[in-house]
């Protein structure tokens, strides 16, 4: 891959349209549907990912085979024969049915070759890398988290039928991959209210890479990764920057990080990356939060974090004690927060961040609040996006709002932008979710900062003198209800109850006179 693309001759490539694809996923998954051992999209849909897996896999070992016998060189395949898809998989008529389940599920079985030896997902968790972090390495860690759950193997086969009709043998066609997969990650989000976490709207992420510009050099982490959508879209943007052999080789082994402790994201995550280049991702498949915090030195640090952390989650009592006896919660994503403050490379090489959070962060007191003062007082919080309603839906209706900051040094001033709903519309729903295109004047105004009808800053100071409540309105906007804190709401209300009961007392009295 002499230019980090993936090509065949033109001869060798079959090309797979986005509908083709559509069609032969959406056959694969009515197969799916009949199989007992699948409960619904959050079972069919991994099915399908590990399955999609092997199959693209093979498209790229071919692709290497090629292009190592074109340069006179041996190739090593990371699968060994009889493993690899071509060998068990791509005859519509090969092994099926009781034999197809115990050569997948097995620890020992009957091979494609006829002789005996490790099951299909034995044999790929046992892989190991000749020098550690290479692709067997990776292949290893996404098959040990993985399981089969169908139990008739002749619906097996028919799925694997199907998906031996794709075909990604070319750099030009992946991004259809990236289409279909993207589409999948958004089903399953939508299958089931916990796996909204897993899932960024890609529109949020392509936003937060763009305005943090990761360099070729920096490293970059996200600690709490899900699917890797902010690896994959930083993975993309700084693949344009590489155009030499050592450059391309520090992009894949030293630019980029993710941590996911969740098995199912873990999986999707590392198919994710390798699927769109990342010949090896550094996941970390262990709870990110894990290190108590004094611990974290300079050579833990990074140059950038992106990152849209879990909220509303509990960590156990163990986890907690390792964060400061004041900053101790059980609001995941205050623990994140401190994390992410903690690993962001100081001065005079200062590291940035871009992190969700939920609006309750903006105005949190106690613990909350104890968190931002040494945000403010110890990184540069620059700016803050708010969100409108509906960017997560229907994961979770919670407002949300992007923090910026670096270690430049302390905060002197806010930056707020209130980015606005499409005309017409109240809120973005699963329908119609948020468009990158919607952030281009805020892009823009990122460059050229003024104040305008959607953009608004505050002194340091004056948050910090007013309990660290960032929850600061737009002076040009309408009063948001969906963004006020809990106790202003209670107020709003006990004042229109007792305007109510006012109105009420005067048309009694009234009514009482025209009687009389």
């Amino acid at each position: 891959m002499s230019k980090g693309k993936r090509t065949l001759s033109k001869e060798n490539v079959a090309v797979t349209t986005a509908q083709q694809l559509g069609s032969l996923v959406k056959s694969a998954r009515d197969i799916m549907r009949k199989d007992k051992g699948l409960n619904g999209d959050l079972d069919r849909l991994p099915m399908l990912t590990w399955i999609m897996f092997l199959k693209f896999l093979d498209d790229m070992e071919q692709i290497r085979e090629q292009e190592a016998k074109m340069a006179g060189k041996k190739y090593h395949p990371a699968i060994e024969p009889p493993y690899r898809w071509r060998d068990w998989a791509a005859k519509e008529d090969g092994t099926t049915g009781d034999e197809l389940i115990a050569f997948v599920n097995n620890e020992e079985a009957m091979r494609p070759d006829g002789k005996k030896g490790p099951g299909l997902f034995a044999y790929l968790r046992s892989l190991q890398g000749a020098n550690g972090g290479d692709r067997r390495d990776v292949i290893a860690t996404v098959f040990k988290g993985t399981i089969n759950r169908m139990i008739n193997g002749y619906l097996v086969r028919d799925v694997v039928n199907k998906i031996g009709g794709i075909h990604f043998t070319s750099s030009e066609e992946i991004h259809v991959l990236g289409h279909l997969y993207e589409s999948m990650l958004k089903e399953m989000r939508d299958a089931a209210g916990d796996s909204g976490e897993f899932y960024t709207p890609r529109a949020v992420v392509r936003f937060m890479v763009a305005v943090s510009a990761p360099r070729l050099g920096e490293t970059l982490l996200d600690p709490a990764c899900g699917t890797g959508g902010f690896l994959v879209e930083s993975f993309l943007h700084l693949e344009k920057q590489s155009k030499t052999v050592q450059q391309r080789e520090m992009l894949q082994t030293k630019s980029l990080f993710g941590g996911e402790a969740k098995s199912l994201p873990y999986l999707l995550a590392q198919m994710n990356l390798l699927l769109h280049g990342l010949e090896s991702p550094q996941v970390d498949p262990l709870n990110s939060l894990r290190f108590p915090l004094k611990e974290i030195g300079d050579k833990d640090r990074v140059d950038i974090i992106l990152t849209n952390p879990p909220f509303g989650g509990e960590e156990e009592r163990g986890i907690l004690s390792n964060f400061p006896e004041d900053k101790q919660t059980a609001e995941t994503a205050l623990l994140f927060l401190q994390l992410i403050m903690r690993k962001l490379r100081r001065p005079p090489k200062s590291g940035r961040a871009g992190v969700v959070v939920p609006n309750g962060t903006l105005f949190g007191d106690g613990v909350c609040a104890r968190i931002k003062e040494e945000l403010l007082k110890e990184f540069n919080l620059h700016t803050i996006v708010r969100l409108p309603n509906g960017v997560f839906s229907p994961y979770t209706p919670i407002p949300t709002n992007l923090l910026f900051f670096d270690r430049s040094g302390p905060t002197k001033e806010i930056w707020y932008y209130e980015h606005p709903l499409p005309e017409g519309r109240k809120q973005y729903t699963k329908t119609q979710p948020l468009q990158h295109e919607e952030f281009v004047p805020c892009l823009m105004w990122w460059k050229d900062r003024k104040e305008n009808d959607r953009a608004w800053k505050v002194a340091a100071g004056d948050v910090l003198a007013n309990g660290c409540n960032l929850d600061i309105k737009n002076p040009s906007g309408k009063l948001d209800f969906e963004h006020l804190p809990p106790e202003q709401l209670a107020e709003d209300i006990l004042k229109k109850e007792q305007k109510i009961i006012e109105i009420i007392g005067e048309i009694k009295n009234l009514l009482v006179k025209a009687d009389r």
